[in-house]
C-alpha cells in the first residue's frame, strides 16, 4: 500500500480534501495492521518506517524499533541457545506455502565456485576453478530448503581429488541433510589440454568447456559428461561451386567456412573410465578440423588443406560424432547438438541427434543454440 504525504499545505477545499484522503489511508493501514500477524505484520511496520524516513520523519519513540542500535556488533558471538531462537521460515509449516502445494523437481543453488582437483589421463592432477550447481526435489508439503546446506555438504568433500565416488558422497550428504528423494550435482570447468600445430611443431593450450553431472531420480543414479567441441566447417556445396567457377570460367573462388560448435553429452557406463582426453579425441577422430591454437604460415596452409579434405554439412557432423560415440562401450545414451555459425548466411545451421531416452527431449530450451556461440 502506498501512502503519499503532501509536500506543502494546500488552501481551502483542496487542503481539506487532502486531509480527508490522508485520514482514509491511515484508517486503512490501521485496519490492515490489526488483521495481520507474524511476518506480514513485521513487513508492514518496516514499510511504514521506510516511508517515514524518506519523508524526513523518525519512527515514533515508542515504536517497535525505538531505542535500537544501528552499530554493527563485531564482538557478539552467538551460542547454541541463540541459534535455536533464530527464525527459520524455510522449515516452517505447510501453512506458510504460497501458491499451489505441488512437488518442485529442482530447487537449490547455481554457480557457486571453488577450486577442485581433477585427475587427468596425461598430466596428473590439475586444480581448476569449478562452477557447481546443486539441486534437490522438494515435496509438496514442504515450504523450502536451507540452501546453504548444499554448499556445506559439497565443501566437506572439496579437498579430495575428484571422482564420481566423491560427488556421490556429497550428493548423499545433502540428500540426507535436506530429506529429499531426488538430487542433482553439476560441475562446470574449463579443461586445458596441449595441442600441437599441424606442421610447424609449435604447441599451445586448447581450453574445453566440460561439465560433469550426477543425477538421482526415483532411486536410480546416472552419470553424464558434457563437452563443447569447437571446429571449422567448410560447406561441401560451396566447395563444389568454387571448383566449378575455377574449372568452367577460370575464376578464383573460395568456399565459405565458419567456426562451429558441437555440444556432446554422454552417459557414462561400465567400470572403465572415460577420461576427458578420451572424449576430446573421439570428437577429433569424428571431425578432425578442430580450431587451432598456435599457427604459422605452413600451419594455416595445412588447415586449409584439412578443411578441403573434410567438407561437412551440419547433418554430417551429427552423424559423424554419432558413429564414434556409438562404438565406445564406456558410453551409453548420448546427445549431439551442433551449430554451424554461417559466414554465408545471417542465420546458423543446427542439428540435434539423440540416442537413448535419458537425454532425449520433445521440447528444447529456446536459448539452447545461443549458448553454443563461443568467444575466442
Amino acid at each position: 500500500m502506498n501512502v503519499h504525504l503532501p509536500r506543502a499545505p494546500l488552501a481551502g477545499d483542496d487542503e481539506k480534501a487532502q486531509r480527508d484522503e490522508i485520514a482514509r489511508a491511515l484508517q486503512a493501514i490501521e485496519g490492515r495492521l490489526a488483521e495481520s500477524v507474524g511476518e506480514e505484520r513485521r513487513a508492514l511496520i518496516a514499510g511504514l518506517e521506510r516511508l517515514l524516513m524518506r519523508n524526513g520523519t523518525e519512527p515514533a519513540a515508542d515504536g517497535p524499533r525505538a531505542g535500537l542500535s544501528r552499530d554493527y556488533d563485531s564482538d557478539f558471538v552467538p551460542d547454541e541457545a541463540y541459534r535455536a531462537s533464530l527464525p527459520d521460515l524455510q522449515n516452517g509449516p505447510a501453512s506458510l506455502i504460497r501458491g499451489e502445494r505441488g512437488l518442485i523437481q529442482h530447487v537449490g543453488i547455481s554457480n557457486f565456485r571453488l577450486p577442485i582437483r581433477y585427475h587427468t589421463r596425461d598430466n596428473g592432477d590439475l586444480t581448476l576453478e569449478t562452477s557447481v550447481t546443486g539441486t534437490v526435489s522438494l515435496e509438496a508439503e514442504k515450504k523450502g530448503i536451507n540452501m546453504s546446506r548444499i554448499m556445506r555438504s559439497f565443501y566437506a568433500h572439496a579437498e579430495r581429488t575428484f571422482s564420481f565416488d566423491v560427488i556421490e558422497a556429497a550428493l548423499d550428504d545433502y540428500k540426507r541433510d535436506l530429506e529429499s528423494f531426488d538430487a542433482r550435482i553439476q560441475m562446470r570447468f574449463s579443461f586445458p589440454m596441449k595441442v600441437q600445430s599441424l606442421r610447424s611443431g609449435l604447441w599451445g593450450y586448447q581450453y574445453y568447456d566440460i561439465a560433469l553431472e550426477l543425477v538421482e531420480r526415483d532411486g536410480v543414479r546416472r552419470k553424464f559428461m558434457h563437452l563443447d567441441y569447437v571446429y571449422s566447417s567448410t560447406c561441401p556445396c560451396s566447395l563444389e561451386l568454387s571448383e566449378h567457377a575455377r574449372e568452367v570460367r577460370g575464376r578464383l573462388a573460395t568456399p565459405h567456412s565458419q567456426r562451429s560448435v558441437a555440444r556432446i553429452s554422454v552417459e557414462l557406463k561400465g567400470p572403465k573410465c572415460l577420461w576427458f582426453e578420451d572424449l576430446i579425441e573421439l570428437c577429433r577422430a569424428a571431425v578432425p578440423t578442430e580450431t587451432q591454437v598456435m599457427v604459422k604460415r605452413e600451419d594455416e596452409q595445412a588447415f586449409a588443406e584439412l578443411n578441403a579434405a573434410n567438407p561437412i554439412f551440419v547433418e554430417d557432423a551429427a552423424r559423424l560424432f554419432c558413429e564414434k560415440l556409438a562404438q565406445d562401450p564406456r558410453i551409453g545414451d548420448f546427445r549431439i547438438v551442433a551449430s554451424h555459425q554461417e559466414s554465408l548466411h545471417s542465420h546458423d545451421a543446427v542439428s540435434v541427434l539423440t540416442r537413448g531416452p535419458s537425454l532425449a527431449a520433445e521440447s528444447l530450451d529456446p536459448r539452447l543454440f545461443d549458448t553454443l556461440h563461443h568467444a575466442g
